[in-house]
């Protein structure tokens, strides 16, 4: 066969190898078979050395061009199948990155809900012009209960309700406080002109207009009641207090605790020892669906208890009763937070669960405002 018809079939059958080739083993594969000591191409060009010098002279251009040939397709038709094999190997191991960052613990953490109420009721609070004060944990009984005016043998000083502590070298008898109305009684001797504590560092006069917040405990533990909870009272201590202000500022709490236009109260005759005369006080909700809705219907729900200032709590802190008169009033704030945010069991409000607390908590730079909405 001639040596141009050589040059050709060669040609023909080398390209149509390399456009068929599959992968990157397959080129290397045709390029050894034909540009490699043995391959096909280089044989023609070992053939060179045998021909006549006039033959040589158009024979080893064209063998030289093939060569070139083949070895540009083998490098271009290599460069398209690497191509082709990391495209492959992008998609399969491909990140997308519009993903959304993870978000940031002050996006992702929560505040308990008796954290969020507490922050509410001081918010409403503080807007009437009232301070907060606390008070520790561990209370005398003289303050958790003589000065409050229980009498002794009283049955709120008994072991089922009250956890008593062992009284130390002074033989001060103390207990962990059944109810934050101790703090009335410090606050109260405070503005005593002549305090009849001595731990009372300072003096001033009336009015007293304070909340007081705090952690309380009782020997009980049900659906509805655990050995600590929470609790608020108030306590306003002038010349001129009288329950229809104590109504007002109930009436205007409830109005804005639980964001509503208006609210129907009841107050019903009760029984405390610290308050004459005293109260319980119902507010009007409808039970018709799966949670209270407080400011409508026809049905009543207890929300708090309220009352005057006994004259012996005052005689008790050195204020006169003849001059001064005042009234107060207390509610569980973990109580609060169950009828607002519609949870039914108080006891896991204590459990330590992520998932309630990721269900029922709040965002933590969410902070209640009156004029921002208290639950926005």
């Amino acid at each position: 066969m001639p040596l141009d018809a050589q040059i050709e079939t060669l040609r023909a059958e080398l390209t149509n190898a390399i456009a068929g080739a599959e992968s990157e083993q397959a080129v290397e594969a045709i390029r050894i078979a034909a540009l490699g000591k043995k391959g096909s191409v280089s044989a023609l060009l070992a053939s060179l050395g045998t021909m006549p010098p006039a033959e040589r002279k158009n024979a080893g251009p064209a063998i030289n061009g093939l060569k070139n040939e083949i070895a540009a397709e083998i490098e271009k038709r290599a460069e398209e199948l690497r191509a082709k094999t990391l495209e492959a190997r992008l998609a399969a191991e491909r990140v997308d990155v519009t993903l959304p960052v993870r978000a940031a613990p002050t996006a992702a953490g929560r505040i308990h809900p008796v954290s969020q109420v507490l922050d509410e009721i001081t918010a409403i609070f503080s807007d009437m012009g009232f301070s907060i004060a606390e008070g520790p944990d561990i209370e005398t009984d003289y303050l958790n209960f003589t000065a409050l005016n229980f009498p002794e043998g009283h049955p709120a000083r008994e072991m089922h309700d009250t956890f008593f502590m062992v009284p130390g070298a002074d033989g001060v008898k103390k207990v962990l406080r059944t109810h934050t109305s101790p703090v009335q009684i410090r606050v109260m001797q405070q503005t005593n002109a002549k305090p009849a504590a001595s731990y009372v560092a300072s003096a001033i006069e009336p009015p007293i207009r304070v909340v007081i917040p705090g952690r309380t405990y009782r020997h009980d533990s049900d659906q509805t009641h655990t050995p600590m909870f929470h609790q608020v009272e108030g306590l306003v201590i002038d010349k001129s207090s009288h329950i229809g202000q104590l109504r007002w500022v109930l009436e205007e709490f409830l109005k804005a605790f639980f964001e509503v236009e208006s609210v129907t109260t009841r107050f019903r005759p009760s029984f405390f020892p610290f308050t004459e005369p005293s109260m319980e006080v119902d507010v009007q909700c409808d039970r018709s669906g799966n949670e209270i809705k407080v400011g409508e219907g026809f049905d009543w729900l207890e929300i708090l208890g309220c009352g005057m200032v006994h004259p012996n709590v005052l005689r008790h802190c050195g204020l006169d009763p003849d001059v001064y008169q005042g009234f107060a009033w207390g509610m569980g704030i973990d109580r609060l937070a169950m009828l607002k945010y519609g949870m039914p069991d108080l006891r896991a409000f204590f459990d330590a669960d992520k998932r309630w607390l990721d269900h029922y908590g709040f965002r933590p730079l969410d902070l209640p405002t009156l004029f921002g909405g208290l639950s926005s």
